[in-house]
């Protein structure tokens, strides 16, 4: 829910997201924000960046409660969990949250991946104004009610959503990709569960995930912007520490290897085919996480300067766009390469790709694209810290994942120091002999090209 703001603040949040470096502390500019850490004494982990120029707050709350913490039997009460936190707690119905946060032109929203779920608040920072949004954010993530009617409500709403989704192509491609590639772990759960499993949450069962998941030792506080850290250590003592304790993080069973190459196929009306390859490659905390950072960003994480984009479709024009990513989890994540392009190309399109990564898991990058590659993420790193609340993101990655709090000034010298050497043998956790291939779209079932065998692979750098 993101409640509507009254219009004589707008222009505050307008400049707020307009603003570039100038939004923050002057080490920014010589490579991150400075952020201070702390614990509150129930465990619950506060990250805080100081941020004066303009009069903006910005707050969020992590746990470590995302869709792979779902029970097999209750797909989506996760989501369900977050969801309805922010309609209706501390005895406020959802009526008072967005007339009490509209008041004030404060904004409230939330988020669900597979690893966490929390709550992000937005206000001003002028004393009366932030007291009434805090009070309000403070109910949601600490005493939410979980109304029977909301519940009922929502549970219709969603499940009705999921099953409109659940036939569309580029959602069914990516549900077959997770299911073949992380198989019966909890990585292979949908962040919003599914239709029949939604359909079968209960308030009970939301109440007991919340108390089993939200807790001090789960939590992460993110803070920055227009306060002192005596006000921040105000803040989050007022949003999150009256949380319980709790005994032990939640984790999650390691990621299994996957023991061979996966093909799923599958027709559909579509007018162009759904692509998808990969496998599970790296965890945040990876100590290979900026070679691979780097070398994804020569084979298809740069844009039109990327090899899969010359090949596909520069030279070919299989496709509009082509691009591959590594996503880091708490494990491993996935490396994935994804696509749309005519039915009737399916297969040739499918083989360059097949041939792209092939040959750069083979050879790895030249010197000059490791340079360009270097030098175009550095120069660009401004960019992911140039407003507080792409600031606020980072700071609660870096608490989320137990990162360094010097992470963000550290991030382009590490980028610097990656060589090509690095990145050839961290790819090598990338075996053709183990590749998840998802296709939705081709109505012929035509056989995907093996991957070379080992001996036909040119040596790879040591």
């Amino acid at each position: 829910m993101s409640t509507e703001r009254s219009p004589r603040f707008a222009w505050l949040f307008r400049a707020s997201t307009l603003l570039p470096l100038l939004l923050l502390p002057a080490a920014a500019a010589a490579g991150g924000p400075v952020v201070q850490a702390w614990t509150l004494e129930n465990g619950a982990r506060v990250l805080f960046v100081e941020s004066r120029a303009v009069p903006i707050l910005d707050v969020a709350v992590d746990f470590r409660a995302g869709s792979a913490f779902d029970p097999a039997e209750r797909s989506g009460l996760a989501a369900m969990t977050q969801h309805l936190a922010r309609f209706g707690a501390g005895g406020i119905t959802e009526e008072d949250i967005a007339r009490r946060l509209g008041d004030v032109g404060a904004q409230l929203s939330g988020r669900i991946d597979v690893d966490r779920a929390g709550f992000v608040l937005r206000t001003l920072s002028s004393r009366q104004e932030r007291a009434q949004a805090l009070d309000v954010f403070a109910r949601v993530v600490q005493s939410p009610d979980f109304p029977v009617s909301v519940l009922e409500r929502e549970r219709t709403r969603i499940g009705t959503n999921l099953r409109e989704e659940a036939t569309r192509p580029g959602i069914i491609a990516s549900r077959l990709f997770f299911a073949a590639a992380y198989g019966s772990h909890p990585y292979a759960s949908r962040p919003l569960g599914d239709a029949d499993g939604v359909r079968a949450l209960t308030r009970d069962t939301v109440v007991d995930f919340r108390r089993r998941f939200y807790s001090g030792v789960s939590a992460v506080v993110s803070i920055v912007g227009d306060v002192s850290r005596a006000e921040a250590g105000e803040i989050a003592r007022l949003v999150a520490g009256a949380l319980p304790a709790g005994s032990v993080r939640p984790t999650l069973p390691p990621v299994p290897s996957l023991s061979a190459a996966q093909v799923r196929r599958v027709p559909h009306p579509s007018l162009q085919s759904h692509i998808l390859v990969g496998m599970p490659a790296a965890s945040r905390s990876d100590p290979d996480f900026f070679a691979l950072l780097v070398g994804n960003h020569v084979l298809g994480g740069s844009g039109f300067s990327s090899r899969l984009v010359a090949e596909v479709r520069e030279k070919r024009g299989f496709a509009y766009s082509v691009f591959s990513s590594i996503m880091p989890w708490l494990d491993r994540g996935p490396f994935q390469i994804a696509l749309q392009t005519r039915k009737d190309q399916t297969d040739e399109a499918l083989a360059v790709v097949r041939s792209v990564l092939f040959e750069f898991l083979s050879k790895g990058p030249t010197e000059q694209e490791m340079a360009a590659a270097r030098r175009n993420l550095v120069s660009g790193f401004p960019l992911r810290i140039d407003t507080n609340r792409e600031v606020l993101e980072q700071v609660s990655v870096i608490g989320f994942h137990d990162l360094p709090v010097d992470w963000l000034s550290q991030w382009p010298r590490l980028v610097e120091r990656v060589t090509r050497e690095d990145v050839v043998r961290a790819f090598q956790r990338l075996d053709p002999q183990r590749l998840v291939t998802v296709v939705v779209g081709a109505a012929d079932e035509a056989p995907v090209a093996a991957p070379p065998s080992p001996q036909q692979q040119q040596p790879r750098l040591r």
